[in-house]
């Protein structure tokens, strides 16, 4: 098996992973788990999201969230904008990249954001075209590209239309997420295989969810095929809150410990990602959702 000697991840808890969180996390804290991010390597973080506070009240400080990061050359700091009212608050605040999501599935894009995928398809074009305007590149989501709490399984052809449509409008890169977690590595393969065909291997990402505890199964299957850029979340932060059941995204130090055992670069400092993962789990009182993190902090403890 010819493995990428290097992976890039990019930690989407501070969007992604707080925003299913249903007390508030002040600003202060999401900017100091940003900063414990960046301190411990990660060169690409999804800091947070501008949509509607109506819709989601946790990411209602995403300005203020942006203003208080200390930059650090190099990193990438990406946000959520789903609309043109997104996307001009994420120009306003200096974001580096701006991302959009698609569903693979018609029944989940109806019940998430109210309309058919072509129709989200066409919302999104000038997201795209306003972020391109001001020279900022755009990472689109393919959601639910393996299954669907509505329609169950999703084939791959439905992947690949949703690709190629996201690379009409002018998408630069995309990820394929296993939004449920309910994919297993060959499926999960296939999924890939089929948005490859409109985007290379460095324009492409894999993003899962661990419920059945396949998350690094996956994540191993997808390296075969050559794919070496990953969605990870600190401490396992998130979920789906249209997919019940859904658990959160992979835990972040989880992958780090996987590739670096297997002898794979990332550029991350395990010990310190540990603490960035204690940091937010200690606010919110509960233990990390990451087995590495959970087995470092008991040897911590008992040395």
């Amino acid at each position: 098996m010819q493995l990428p000697a290097k992976v890039k991840i990019v930690d989407v808890g501070p969007r992604d992973g707080l925003q299913n969180e249903k007390e508030p996390v002040p600003a202060a804290v999401k900017i100091e788990l940003i900063h414990r991010l960046q301190a411990a390597g990660l060169r690409d973080i999804e800091a947070t999201s501008f949509v509607s506070p109506k819709w989601v009240p946790q990411m209602g400080d995403a300005a203020q969230v942006m203003a208080g990061i200390a930059r650090q050359p190099g990193v990438r700091y990406s946000v959520l904008a789903p609309n043109v009212q997104g996307v001009a608050g994420a120009l306003a605040a200096n974001a580096d990249m701006v991302v959009i999501f698609a569903a693979a599935s018609e029944a989940f894009s109806q019940r998430n954001i109210n309309c058919s995928i072509e129709e989200s398809i066409e919302r999104f074009a000038p997201v795209v075209a306003a972020a391109h305007a001001a020279g900022v590149p755009v990472r689109g989501a393919i959601s639910c590209a393996v299954g669907c709490p509505y329609e169950g399984e999703i084939a791959p052809a439905q992947v690949e239309m949703v690709a190629r449509r996201l690379k009409d409008i002018g998408t630069d890169e995309i990820y394929v997420a296993d939004t449920i977690g309910v994919g297993t590595p060959r499926k999960v393969q296939a999924a890939l295989e089929a948005a490859l065909k409109h985007y290379p291997l460095e324009k492409m990402a894999g993003h899962f969810h661990d419920t059945y505890g396949m998350a690094l199964a996956n994540t191993l299957a997808a390296l075969a095929l050559g794919v070496w850029q990953f969605d990870a979340s600190v401490a396992g932060l998130g979920g789906c809150p249209y997919a019940k059941g859904a658990t959160g995204n992979v835990a972040t130090e989880d992958v780090v410990y996987m590739l670096h055992g297997m002898g794979i670069d990332t550029g991350i400092d395990l010990d310190k990602l540990v603490d960035a993962s204690a940091f937010i789990s200690g606010f919110l009182q509960r233990k990390p959702n990451s087995r590495a993190a959970n087995a470092l902090l008991s040897k911590r403890a008992a040395a």
